[in-house]
C-alpha cells in the first residue's frame, strides 16, 4: 500500500510538472529573437514609415550580390521601384505585402521567398498590424542600381490593407 501511494504521489507531481511546462500553442505565444542586427533607420525619401537596413553582404566586385536585413515597422513600406537585375526577398518575420505594378498584391510571411524578375515594378512593407523583416538581395547589380518611382499612395495602401485583415487575423 505504501509503494502505491509513493507511486500515486509521484506521477501527480510528474503530471504537474509537465503540464506547468508545457510549450507556447501558437505563434503568437513564442517569442523570437531577431536573427539578425535591426541597423539603422533608413534615411531620405524612398519609404513610407520607419524601417532599418543592416548590410549582411556589401557590394563589391567579389560577389556582385549585395544582401541587406530591412526590417519595417507595421504600416511602413517602400515606394514603387525596379531592379535592372533583378530581387530576391527571404521573408525572416511578421507579415508584410509584395505587389506587382498591374497585379494584386500578395500577403507574405515568415518563410516565403519572393522573386522579382529585372525591371519589374514593385513595392514591398509591413500589414499596418504586424512589423515586418526580410533579406534583400539585389542580384545582377552590374545591370544598375535601384531605379525609385512614385510612393505607394496612403489610400492605395489602406484599400489592400483592409481587402487583407481577415487573412492576416488568421
Amino acid at each position: 500500500m505504501k509503494n502505491s501511494l509513493k507511486f500515486s504521489i509521484l506521477f501527480l507531481i510528474v503530471l504537474f510538472v509537465a503540464c506547468n511546462n508545457r510549450q507556447p500553442e501558437s505563434a503568437k505565444e513564442q517569442k523570437t529573437e531577431p536573427v539578425f542586427p535591426i541597423g539603422n533607420i533608413i534615411t531620405g525619401n524612398n519609404f513610407t514609415g520607419t524601417a532599418w537596413l543592416h548590410w549582411l553582404v556589401p557590394n563589391d566586385s567579389i560577389f556582385n550580390c549585395p544582401a541587406g536585413n530591412v526590417t519595417f515597422e507595421p504600416g511602413a513600406r517602400t515606394n514603387w521601384h525596379k531592379h535592372p537585375g533583378g530581387q530576391i526577398l527571404l521573408i525572416t518575420g511578421g507579415q508584410g505585402y509584395y505587389q506587382e505594378s498591374g497585379k494584386q498584391a500578395l500577403l507574405i510571411k515568415k518563410g516565403d521567398v519572393v522573386l522579382i524578375s529585372p525591371d519589374v515594378e514593385h513595392w514591398h512593407g509591413a500589414t499596418s498590424i504586424s512589423g515586418f523583416t526580410h533579406i534583400a538581395i539585389n542580384t545582377n547589380v552590374q545591370k544598375g542600381s535601384v531605379v525609385w518611382l512614385q510612393p505607394v499612395s496612403d489610400e492605395e495602401y489602406g484599400n489592400l490593407d483592409q481587402e487583407k485583415q481577415e487573412l492576416i487575423k488568421r
